[in-house]
């Protein structure tokens, strides 16, 4: 079957290998300590939880995607109950929280089951494959070459620190992307699937079942009808082909 090649953009982190379930692991650790330094006060880990994604989501919404974000979220939350509570924060306690946080850059790459089939396939069919990941330059690389994606996406590869509406479109006038058979692969609906469909390329939402909040918002109702929503990456393969076949014949 001949397919009128597509230009798939995928994004990196939760969608082909792990990302959030590093930082739960890290959290987990991080309310451990909170409770043993805050424990006589009665905060619940649920406080702790819903103060650090306060502070989290409002970072990330100001400087972008930096590597410092996280551990610096640990720390601010540190401080606001220490303020809470009356007790000085110990600058011994906010060094653990900063090594703690950056921790979580030094985990095993691992990537989503089906990564390398769909890769494969896209690949066999004769589709441009393209890379779009936020974060810092340095430790996104790292990523991938441990996973070895140059293979699939050779210098078709972006790394943003502010991955949003604006850095989408700038990519898209950088390279020659035919709009109507441009696709955008992610799990961010904020960062993946928004910029897309505000740019006029088309939009797949791989739904995780557990997101960070940050990535979560509601699109208006115009806009859900045209992302192809999926749970598994493994689905993509079959969407495009469809979507090619339709191309080539239309």
């Amino acid at each position: 079957m001949k397919y009128l090649p597509q230009q798939v953009i995928f994004d990196l982190d939760d969608t082909l290998i792990h990302c959030n379930k590093y930082f739960d692991l890290i959290l987990g650790q991080y309310f451990e300590l909170m409770s043993d330094w805050f424990g006589e006060y009665g905060p619940t880990t649920g406080e702790f939880r819903s103060k650090q994604v306060e502070i989290d989501v409002e970072t990330v919404s100001t400087s972008g995607l930096a590597s410092d974000n996280f551990p610096k979220s640990l720390i601010a939350t540190y401080r606001f109950f220490s303020a809470k509570y009356n007790r000085a924060a110990d600058p011994y306690h906010e060094q653990q929280l900063m090594k703690l946080g950056m921790s979580v850059y030094d985990q095993e790459v691992e990537a989503y089951p089906g990564m390398v089939e769909t890769l494969d396939a896209l690949k066999h069919d004769g589709h441009d494959l393209y890379l779009y990941t936020g974060g810092d330059d340095t430790i996104q690389q790292r990523k991938i070459e441990q996973m070895k994606l140059d293979v699939y996406f050779d210098d078709r590869i972006f790394i943003r620190q502010h991955k949003n509406i604006e850095s989408l479109e700038n990519i898209l006038v950088s390279y020659p992307f035919e709009r109507k058979r441009t696709w955008m692969i992610g799990n961010s609906l904020r960062t993946d699937v928004l910029p897309a469909l505000t740019a006029g390329i088309n939009s797949i939402y791989l739904k995780q079942q557990n997101e960070w909040l940050y990535n979560l918002i509601e699109l208006q109702r115009e806009m859900h009808q045209s992302v192809m929503t999926i749970s598994s990456i493994s689905e993509v393969p079959p969407v495009i082909r469809t979507a090619s076949k339709l191309q080539s014949h239309g």
